[in-house]
């Protein structure tokens, strides 16, 4: 690096002033000034820090445990409904947002005071409360429910080394179609939103033997893919079909195979399942079980999402609609009506003549 001085103190080349370094040769820091409207800006920028930091509550105060509240800017001087009369009425960002809020809960008030006294079922059939109810409840949805079961209720699926060994399949159940574990009734879902539900399917490792867990494996796939009918016709699977019944498969899924829903017990018939359907995966599902406590168990638990006041009883309402309108929900069964005997109805009918 050279430095050479002209008569002004600074060096020149080709008559532009130089800071007098040179590096390489021939390279030099020339001594340009910004342009004006660069300078302008800069300026500008400084007043407008000054003028913030003055008008708006930006300076922490440490040794206070607060911060300059700042002197306020007209228009923007916030006197909310409810507050202290002594309160200085000056803009925050928190008072903004609380104004928003009032405006809000304002519009919201006359929806939220009926959903108190109101079933889901009786929400449901309003068709104005229905469609309010729709719309809040998808923001529920999606930031209590949508982790497990997909952010449209399409499930999710568990991967990564920690479910490789057990082949977990969905995270958690598909709440599209009309396929539930314990009813799709608005009451039923609203009831599992409310106390969660744990399932559990004993571990039959020790119960079963290895070739008994292979042929009651073979023959809940072929109910899976054919049918109960077809598959109980399969010669091929025969040996699993009777260890199906004479064990106790037959008291949690019924001798149809078709699961209860009182006691969350899947339909082995279908070919909806939660966990992967492979003969494999049946295996393992049938030696270690579902929530029994083994450490290679599958794990199929949903929260309570009252304890803790994780929802409100209005949200979980909210929920249960929304989550029956996917699609999927099933109606209330019709009760049944026994008619009167036909002689009865004779007499009564010859006695009233």
């Amino acid at each position: 690096m050279s430095d050479n001085h002209n008569s002004s103190g600074h060096n020149t080349s080709g008559g532009v002033p130089t800071a007098g370094h040179v590096w390489d040769d021939d390279l030099e820091d020339y001594l340009n000034q910004p342009p004006k409207w660069w300078m302008i800006g800069l300026a500008a920028s400084a007043i407008w820090v000054v003028v913030y930091w003055t008008m708006y509550p930006a300076i922490p105060n440490p040794m206070a445990g607060t911060h300059f509240k700042g002197l306020g800017l007209p228009g923007l001087n916030l006197h909310l409904p409810g507050t202290d009369p002594k309160d200085d009425g000056k803009w925050t960002a928190i008072k903004e947002l609380a104004q928003d809020q009032a405006i809000l809960d304002e519009v919201r008030g006359p929806y939220e005071a009926k959903l108190k006294d109101m079933t889901p079922a009786a929400i449901l059939a309003d068709a104005q409360l229905s469609q309010y109810v729709e719309r809040s409840g998808k923001v529920l949805f999606s930031d209590n429910c949508g982790a497990c079961h997909g952010q449209n209720g399409v499930g999710s699926i568990q991967k990564g080394a920690k479910f490789a060994m057990r082949e977990q399949g969905l995270m958690a159940p598909i709440l599209l179609d009309d396929d539930w574990l314990y009813g799709g009734t608005i009451d039923a879902i609203h009831e599992t939103i409310k106390g969660g539900r744990q399932g559990m399917m004993t571990a039959h490792k020790d119960t079963l033997s290895e070739q008994q867990i292979v042929d009651v494996a073979h023959y809940v796939k072929a109910m899976g893919d054919t049918g109960k009918e077809a598959a109980d016709a399969n010669a091929a699977v025969a040996a699993g079909k009777k260890v199906f019944e004479e064990s106790d498969c037959t008291a949690c899924h019924g001798p149809d195979a078709k699961g209860m829903q009182a006691m969350g017990s899947a339909n082995l018939t279908d070919k909806i399942a939660r966990f992967d359907t492979s003969v494999e995966a049946i295996k393992h599902t049938i030696t270690y079980g579902v929530n029994s406590g083994d450490p290679m168990a599958r794990v199929a638990i949903m929260p309570d999402f009252t304890a803790g006041g994780k929802l409100s009883a209005v949200e979980m309402k909210k929920l249960a609609v929304y989550v029956y309108k996917f699609g999927g929900g099933q109606a209330d069964p019709v009760p049944v009506v026994e008619a009167a005997p036909v002689a009865e109805a004779a007499t009564t009918t010859a006695a009233a003549n």
